[in-house]
């Protein structure tokens, strides 16, 4: 839609300043820009997992998956612990005497002052005197051990697979809602956004939403399980132990609280400069050749270096807080575990417990510092995807063009009549363009419209397609309000042939089938017949098969020119705007598309916006447009003989091909912006 803004209204928007970031503009130019403050985290991550709402019964399966997995592995140390009993009990049971109870043993030491080794052996379960290590119910402990392991696994395995389609399924949604958000997008919002910034955040920021959602989906919520689960073992075997464990969740919050505050700020700025960035290499890349031909390579390399340190350094600022997190929490955690041993060792060394159990809590509490260390880790990539889900919502949350009317109209004999009565429109408050414009267009008429860059030709025709809303007055078309009928039935009629061609990644016979696509083949090469294309298309490789690239680069401006017209030919619309048509072809190509033209225009209503006044010499009426005023009014012929604004633009235009010093030839003050 944004295409349908010709060369004058841009090079007049170049003059003001880029939308969006010049002073005093328009309302829309500021929204969805990205902002600089932090985001509102909970609030943007709240909203994140409401996107999951669809596939909230897949998910509270995998949550059960991940449950059941995580307490078959919260089971394991303590299951393996007894392995290690057995083992130690073998080993003392076999420094035993045989036929010696151990309750005579653990005397025995006492009696020679051992009390130390007598509490370890009392404190001990299965030691059978005189008797070595049981290997088979070590082994039968392993067995059951590994099943244990296996189970779990194969439980992450499948709980891993359903989140996986849950979170592409959820990006898969989230993708066509912004899609469909692009659709019912106004105009000015499209046009005050630029095309990187905005194309930033349908790739870049959903793909990192994408990203984080699944690792954080994967990992965060087995994290969560398994430190309940550790938690509650811990407890279970050692009250005191546990309590020394839990010392470090306060520390561990604490810490990443303050580090993930202070990256926060410098992630938002990431995704900002990476859009900016977008934004600059996509305008270099576009006007590739004006950039080269102006000189203005080192300048482009200067305005890229500047937005890219922008981005390094804020990435690296981001990226470098955040990784802190993890090591400083591997410290904590350490510094933890030694605790543990160091009590753990006294505990067995007092009886108070086995070696095993205090084995199986050194699992636990390395397991429970695992899944903190790992929230903490994850801290950095969730404040990455917030920030970026910040900014597609704000993208899913920009306002939207005019809802449709519920009972819309419909033309039962569609004729193309148009008529403006008194029409008035701004694109700012405090600068209005259009006031009380009346002007009433008969079906089959031509219509001409010229003037001065700026003047509001190109606004004329947009209004009349509902690319912007009126402030004023109505529009008819064939006597009914155009904002009683439906936008896709009012441009349904209508055909558009622009001066910014656009053709897509195709064949040459599918960029012109594009305006009705059901049309014949036969009528495909009439079209392309009637407006000269199969004049050039025979010349290349594969004719009509010849695949244009992105840019339609293969093929010379002129010849995408033609296309484009073949396009609106085959349409065949009842009303037809042509912005600047024929700007792009040569001469002799001109004279042959303006009999193409011609017949195009038969039984049609056409606007057709010119600067080369040559090419509207047959119109029926031509309007002269100065500051969003028709000045004049009249046919080719009548406005030379009224000597008045069309024909200064008129000599302007003609004189100096006559007489390069005429006075004439300088070009008056009302053909200026």
């Amino acid at each position: 839609m944004s295409e349908l803004r010709s060369e004058e209204e841009k090079a007049a928007e170049a003059r003001r300043g880029p939308a969006g970031v010049r002073r005093g503009g328009p309302p829309h130019a500021a929204i969805g820009a990205p902002t600089e403050r932090s985001q509102d985290f909970r609030g943007s991550a709240t909203r994140v997992l409401r996107l999951l709402r669809p596939e909230r019964t897949v998910a509270v399966g995998a949550l059960v998956l991940a449950f059941v997995s995580v307490v078959l592995n919260a089971v394991g140390p303590k299951v393996l612990g007894r392995a290690t009993d057995l083992v130690f009990a073998g080993v003392f049971g076999r420094q035993i005497p045989a036929g010696t109870t151990q309750e005579q043993a653990v005397d025995a030491l006492r009696a020679r002052g051992e009390d130390r080794v007598a509490d370890v052996l009392a404190a001990m379960d299965h030691v059978v005197p005189g008797q070595g290590v049981d290997f088979e119910a070590v082994g039968q402990v392993l067995l059951l051990v590994l099943g244990i392991y296996l189970v779990a696994a194969a439980l992450q395995l499948v709980q891993g697979r359903l989140l996986v389609g849950v979170v592409n399924r959820t990006i898969f949604r989230l993708r066509r809602d912004v899609e469909d958000k692009l659709h019912r997008l106004p105009l000015p919002y499209v046009d005050g956004q630029p095309r990187g910034e905005l194309l930033s955040r349908v790739t870049n920021d959903i793909d990192n939403v994408a990203q984080s959602l699944q690792q954080v989906l994967s990992q965060l919520v087995t994290a969560l399980l398994t430190v309940v689960a550790m938690v509650a073992m811990m407890v279970w075997i050692s009250p005191l132990l546990a309590l020394v464990a839990l010392v470090t969740i306060p520390v561990t919050m604490a810490v990443t609280a303050a580090i993930g505050k202070r990256s926060q700020g410098h992630f938002v700025q990431q995704w900002k400069s990476t859009g900016e960035v977008g934004a600059v290499v996509e305008e270099t890349f576009t006007g590739h050749e004006l950039v080269t031909v102006f000189g203005r390579r080192e300048a482009a390399e200067r305005e890229f270096a500047e937005r890219n340190d922008a981005l390094r350094d804020a990435t690296f600022k981001a990226q470098f807080i955040s990784g802190v997190i993890m090591p400083t929490l591997m410290f904590i955690g350490n510094l933890n575990y030694v605790a543990i041993a160091v009590i753990g060792g006294f505990r067995v060394a007092s009886g108070s417990m086995s070696l095993g159990d205090v084995q199986a809590f050194i699992q636990y509490s390395r397991q429970f510092t695992q899944p903190l260390t790992q929230v903490a880790s994850m801290a950095n990539l969730m404040q990455s995807g917030v920030a970026s889900a910040e900014r597609v919502f704000e993208l899913l949350d920009a306002p939207e063009q005019e809802s449709e009317t519920t009972a819309p109209a419909r033309i039962e004999d569609p004729r193309g009549r148009v008529a403006f009565e008194d029409v008035s429109f701004s694109y700012t408050p405090d600068r209005p363009l259009l006031e009380h414009l009346d002007l009433v267009v008969e079906p089959g008429q031509t219509v001409a419209i010229v003037g001065p860059t700026g003047a509001g030709k190109t606004t004329l025709v947009n209004l009349v397609l509902r690319f912007y809303e009126l402030d004023g007055g109505r529009i008819t078309l064939d006597g009914v309000d155009v904002r009683d009928l439906t936008r896709h039935d009012l441009r349904a009629r209508t055909g558009m042939v622009l001066q910014d061609t656009w053709l897509f990644a195709g064949t040459i016979r599918d960029n012109i089938a594009y305006g009705r696509p059901d049309a014949t083949e036969e009528e495909v090469l009439e079209a392309a017949r009637a407006t000269y294309v199969d004049r050039f298309v025979h010349s290349l490789p594969d004719g009509y098969d010849t695949v244009l690239d992105a840019e339609a680069g293969n093929i010379s401006a002129g010849e995408r020119q033609l296309v484009t017209i073949a396009r609106a030919f085959l349409a065949r619309p009842s009303l037809l705007i042509l912005d600047e048509a024929t700007s792009s072809v040569d001469t002799r190509t001109e004279l042959l598309v303006q009999q193409a033209m011609a017949a195009l225009r038969s039984d049609r209503t056409s606007f057709v916006i010119a600067h080369r006044l040559s090419t509207i010499r047959d119109a029926d009426l031509i309007l002269v447009m100065e500051e969003g005023r028709i000045v004049e009014r009249g046919t080719h012929a009548d406005l030379l003989a009224a000597g008045g604004a069309f024909a200064r633009l008129h000599a302007a235009q003609f004189a100096a091909v006559a007489d390069p010093d005429a006075e004439d030839a300088v070009v008056p003050a009302t053909s200026g912006p």
